[in-house]
C-alpha cells in the first residue's frame, strides 16, 4: 500500500487578475506562470518533493516529508516575490488520486478559485514522521521508445509533438482510470507518474494499452521511496536498465538518496 501526500496549489483569483484593470499581455502572463513554476519546483524540490505544472494556475505537488510549516514558508516566499498569492491544500491517501481528490475538495470548500476574499488558504493534513516508511511512494518514469529516430529526426516538430502528446494523453487517462494514479508530462518524451501500489504486470498492462490504443511504444522504470525524489531517482535508474536491456518494464525497490527531512 502506498501512502501519498499531495498538495493542490492554486493561484488566488487568477482569472479576474489577468484582466484587471484591463487584459494583461499574454507574454507577461506566460512569463509569470513559468517563473512561478520554476520557483515552486526549487522550493519543493529542495525539500525532497516534486511539483507538476498541470494547468499552471493550478499545480499538483507530491509533498511527502513536508509539514505544515514548510508549506507556510513556501506560501510566504511566493507572496513576497509575486503580484499574486496562492492557496495550498494538503491531503494524504492510499492512492495519489484519492489524496488529490481530498485536497481539492478542501480547497473548494474554502471558496471559489475566483473568490476575491479567499486568499492564501492553507489547510489539510500531512503525514506524521512516525507513520512514514521507505515504501510510501511509488513513482514511474515513462519514456517513448526511440522517439528521436521515429519522430524527432523524421517529422516536423509539431507532428512530433502530436505523437508524443497522444501517447501521454492515453497513458494519463488509462493510469487514472485503471490504477488511480496521476501521470504528468515533464518535457521531451518523458512522463512521470505518481502511482498506487502497482506491480510489474500492471505496468506492462499500461504500456500495452498505450501501444494498442495510439500506436506509441513506451518503456518504464519504477522506483519507490520515502520522498518523491528518492522514488524518482530509483525510477530513473530503473529506466536506464530498460534502455540497456530492451525490456519494457523494470522495477527497482531499493531506495534513492537520503531523505532531507530525516
Amino acid at each position: 500500500m502506498t501512502n501519498t501526500q499531495v498538495t493542490h496549489v492554486q493561484i488566488d483569483n487568477y482569472g479576474p487578475w489577468t484582466v484587471t484593470p484591463e487584459p494583461r499581455r499574454e507574454v507577461d502572463l506566460q512569463t509569470l506562470q513559468s517563473r512561478l513554476y520554476a520557483d515552486l519546483s526549487q522550493l519543493i524540490g529542495n525539500r525532497g518533493g516534486y511539483v507538476f505544472f498541470s494547468r499552471f494556475d493550478n499545480m499538483i505537488a507530491v509533498t511527502n516529508g513536508l509539514d505544515e510549516d514548510d508549506h507556510a514558508l513556501i506560501q510566504e516566499s511566493v507572496a513576497n516575490r509575486y503580484p499574486v498569492t496562492m492557496s495550498l491544500s494538503v491531503a494524504t491517501g492510499t492512492t495519489p488520486a484519492e489524496a488529490l481528490g481530498t485536497a481539492t475538495e478542501a480547497l473548494q470548500e474554502a471558496g471559489s478559485a475566483q473568490d476575491k476574499s479567499r486568499r492564501e488558504i492553507l489547510r489539510g493534513r500531512t503525514i506524521d514522521d512516525e507513520f512514514r516508511t521507505e515504501e510510501d511512494l511509488q513513482i514511474a518514469h515513462f519514456d517513448v521508445n526511440d522517439a528521436t529516430g521515429k519522430y524527432t529526426d523524421q517529422l516536423n516538430e509539431f507532428d512530433t509533438f502530436i505523437r508524443i502528446e497522444q501517447g501521454y494523453a492515453e497513458l494519463m487517462r488509462y493510469m487514472r482510470r485503471a490504477y488511480d494514479s496521476l501521470s504528468f508530462f515533464v518535457g521531451g518524451d518523458n512522463v512521470i507518474a505518481v502511482c498506487s501500489d502497482m506491480d510489474a504486470a500492471e505496468y506492462q498492462d499500461a504500456v500495452d494499452h498505450v501501444r494498442d490504443a495510439v500506436d506509441v511504444e513506451l518503456k518504464v522504470g519504477v522506483g519507490r521511496g520515502r520522498v518523491a525524489q528518492d522514488a524518482g531517482m530509483a525510477a530513473k535508474h530503473a529506466l536506464e536498465e530498460c534502455r540497456a536491456t530492451g525490456e519494457d518494464v523494470h522495477v527497482d525497490w531499493t531506495t534513492g538518496e537520503a531523505d532531507p527531512s530525516a
